[in-house]
């Protein structure tokens, strides 16, 4: 893989997708779909969807692409492939809450190496470089034009307590019971992927995640906080979460900055 290449794909597409998302979000009402699994979809996930797809398929013909949209591709098996949630977080989305994201990764042997994180209505993009560091691009996102970057590091853990960050539309008693075993600062909450890129900013320490997900919802925001010095662990043995799991299914999980003690659950 063209790490370079793979990093401007990736930005590319993910700001075209945003941009996509961004005109029905603004627009009238839009219909809202129910999946076969009973999560919701629009008019924008399928366009994302549809954009990244075909950027990717023509980029890196060769490489594996499990997309969430397209259910065929997750039948897929594969050492090395690149995995998309055209949109992540359809409920904020629906409710016009803006925390909802474009999420694009390269996974290898389990690894998600490399990702991006798009926040279009909080205009807020996070991706790796070409070396694997991650970093923040503010300005007016360019298609063809990099703005200003930053790289990103996790934050030390405070002693007086921890920042932590929890799902804005899926806490539950046993991520609550998770949350009280530690000093708590401050108590976020947010939509999407977003959580990750939280602990990647240093503006969080620790996400406890108790709810289903799938690999497509977590492999951008695990590469980008992979990048920037944290790390993401099973819920029940805080062994590394991997990816290429059967159906693609995750099992709960924390995400942190390195330096946090984990508690068990």
């Amino acid at each position: 893989m063209d790490f370079t290449t793979l990093q401007m794909v990736m930005r590319r597409l993910a700001l075209e997708a945003g941009e996509a998302i961004m005109e029905i979000y603004n627009g009238p009402d839009f219909e809202v779909k129910t999946k076969s699994d009973a999560s919701p979809v629009t008019a924008a996930d399928e366009a994302a969807d549809a954009i990244i797809s075909a950027g990717l398929q023509a980029a890196f013909p060769d490489v594996t692409l499990i997309t969430e949209e397209q259910e065929e591709s997750h039948a897929q098996e594969s050492t090395e492939f690149l995995i998309v949630d055209p949109l992540d977080g359809t409920k904020e989305f629906v409710q016009r809450r803006g925390d909802f994201t474009v999420n694009i990764a390269y996974v290898v042997n389990g690894v998600p190496i490399r990702g991006i994180v798009y926040a279009p209505a909080k205009q807020r993009l996070f991706y790796t470089d070409a070396q694997g560091q991650s970093l923040e691009e503010t300005g007016s996102f360019e298609m063809e034009q990099v703005g200003a970057c930053q790289y990103i590091s996790v934050a030390v853990p405070n002693p007086e307590g921890l920042r932590l960050v929890a799902s804005k539309s899926h806490r539950d008693e046993t991520t609550d019971a998770y949350i009280a075993k530690y000093k708590v600062s401050d108590l976020m909450s947010a939509g999407s992927s977003l959580k990750f890129c939280l602990i990647a900013t240093g503006e969080a320490h620790l996400y406890p995640r108790a709810g289903r997900t799938m690999e497509w919802d977590t492999a951008a925001g695990h590469a980008v906080l992979n990048g920037a010095g944290g790390a993401v662990v099973r819920f029940d043995d805080l062994a590394p979460l991997t990816y290429g799991k059967p159906r693609y299914e995750n099992p709960h999980f924390i995400a942190y900055a390195k330096g946090v003690t984990l508690h068990k659950p």
